[in-house]
C-alpha cells in the first residue's frame, strides 16, 4: 500500500539549518518570521513598481543598476561602535540586501525613478502601452448589382 506525503518545500533546508546550529527549536515558519527584508513587485499605471522594504538603510546605502535586461538592487550598511570601557576595541556590524528583477521587454530603463521614504525603497520602471493592434479593413472586389 502507498502512503502519500505531503511535500514540504522547507524541509531540507530545516535540517540543514538544525544541523548547522544544532537546535532543534527553530523551524523554517519561525525563519520567516525574523522579519527579513521583503520585495513586493507590481503594476501600476503602465509601470513596473518594485518596492523593496529596507529599514534602518539610507540613500548612500543603496545601488540600483540595469544590467542585461535585469533591475538590481543592491544596500550594504556597516555600523562601526568604539567602546573604551569593553575589552574591544572596534564592533562593526553588517546588513547587505540583493534583488534581481527581469524587466519586461518594453520597459523603458532611461526613465527609471526611484525613492527611499521611511524604509521602503519605491522604485518605479515605465513600461510603453503594446501597440494597438492595426486594424485592416475588408472590401470586396465584386460589384453588387
Amino acid at each position: 500500500m502507498n502512503k502519500l506525503v505531503r511535500f514540504d518545500p522547507f524541509a531540507e533546508m530545516d535540517a540543514l539549518q538544525r544541523r548547522f546550529f544544532n537546535d532543534d527549536s527553530w523551524t523554517p515558519r519561525q525563519m520567516r518570521s525574523v522579519g527579513l527584508p521583503t520585495t513586493d513587485v507590481y503594476l501600476k499605471d503602465n509601470s513596473l513598481v518594485v518596492e523593496a522594504h529596507l529599514p534602518n538603510f539610507h540613500e548612500d546605502d543603496v545601488n540600483i543598476s540595469v544590467e542585461h535586461g535585469n533591475l538590481v538592487i543592491q544596500a550594504e550598511r556597516h555600523e562601526k561602535e568604539e567602546d573604551k570601557d569593553k575589552k574591544y576595541v572596534v564592533r562593526e556590524s553588517s546588513s547587505s540586501f540583493y534583488r534581481s528583477v527581469q524587466l519586461p521587454e518594453r520597459a523603458d530603463a532611461d526613465s527609471i525613478e526611484a525613492h527611499l521614504d521611511d524604509g521602503i525603497l519605491k522604485v518605479t520602471i515605465p513600461v510603453t502601452p503594446a501597440p494597438e493592434p492595426k486594424k485592416i479593413a475588408v472590401k470586396s472586389h465584386s460589384k453588387k448589382k
